[in-house]
Parts: C-alpha cells; structure tokens; sequence
C-alpha cells in the first residue's frame, strides 16, 4: 500500500474556461506536480484543471477533484478521487484548506477567492499568470510570481514542505 501522507498536495486554481496559455501553463504544471511525487488537487472540472489533471495523470501522478455539485461524474476523466460537495464555490475553501500550497494560472473571481482564503489559512500561493496586486509583490507575504510553470511548481514545493 502506498502511503500518501507525507506527500505534498498541491492545488492548480485557474479558471474553467481559459486561454490556450494558461491551458499549456496548467498541463505542464500538472505534470510538474505529479513527476516530483506530490498530489494534485483541483476544482475537479474543466478548462484549468482539467489540463492539470490531464497532465498529472499522463505523468504517472495522483489527482483530486473537490467539485461544486453532488454528481461525481461530472468530474473530469483525469480525476482520481472525486470529493461531491454540493456546496458551489464554497468548495474553494475545502480545496485550499486540504493543499499544503496553491498555483493559481490565470483564472476569474473564483480563482482571487482561493488566493485570498489560502493566504487567510496562511497557504503559499504562486501566481502564474495570474491576479496581480496593487503595490510590490514582496510587500505580499506569501504570494509569489512564477514565469513558467517548472519555477512555479518548485516554488510552491519549497514553500509546502517549509
């Protein structure tokens, strides 16, 4: 039996419709996630997190969709473990609650909730192409601004397994 404990989980947030960028950007951050040996965990539906997922899973890696309503099977193909809610996007919490660190890649209102409650839990979040805030991105305790999507996920490992 494989111990999944002590691996890291880390959440790919962006939005369900996005860009052909972010979807590249969130493939290969997928794949990054699950080739370093830590868990995905995500929304669980289209657009961003199914690329993630979908490269996760194409990696040989594990992947967990936290979904809006109480019908699993709307859960994208590429999720291992499909956690029901029925709660909409309440669920965001219960995703960045459940990561040890967030990369948010692109992504809408539903993304900026997820970066603001992971940094209310005091969760690092990387921005890939994402929100950017008002004033110096180090005055940000804890949101951190990759380029690419390989410097993002070894910022967001660092920063889980601190």
């Amino acid at each position: 039996m494989i111990d999944l404990r002590n691996k890291p989980i880390i959440a790919l947030i962006g939005a369900g419709k996005c860009t052909p960028l972010e979807a590249k950007h969130a493939l290969l951050a997928g794949g990054e996630i699950a080739r370093r040996g830590a868990i995905l965990i995500c929304g669980g539906l289209g657009g961003c997190m199914a690329e993630a997922a979908r490269g996760a899973k194409d990696a040989g890696g594990i992947t967990i969709g936290v979904i809006p309503s109480y019908d699993r099977s709307s859960a994208d193909p590429s999720i291992d473990i499909v956690i029901a809610t029925g709660m909409g996007s309440a669920r965001n919490a219960i995703i960045v609650a459940t990561a040890d660190a967030a990369i948010a890649v692109g992504g809408s209102y539903g993304t900026l909730s997820e970066i603001a409650l992971a940094r209310k839990l005091g969760k690092p979040v990387v921005a890939l192409g994402s929100w950017q805030f008002a004033g110096e991105w180090e005055e940000l305790a804890g949101v951190f601004r990759a380029d690419d999507p390989i410097a993002a996920v070894d910022i967001a490992i660092r920063e889980a397994l601190r």
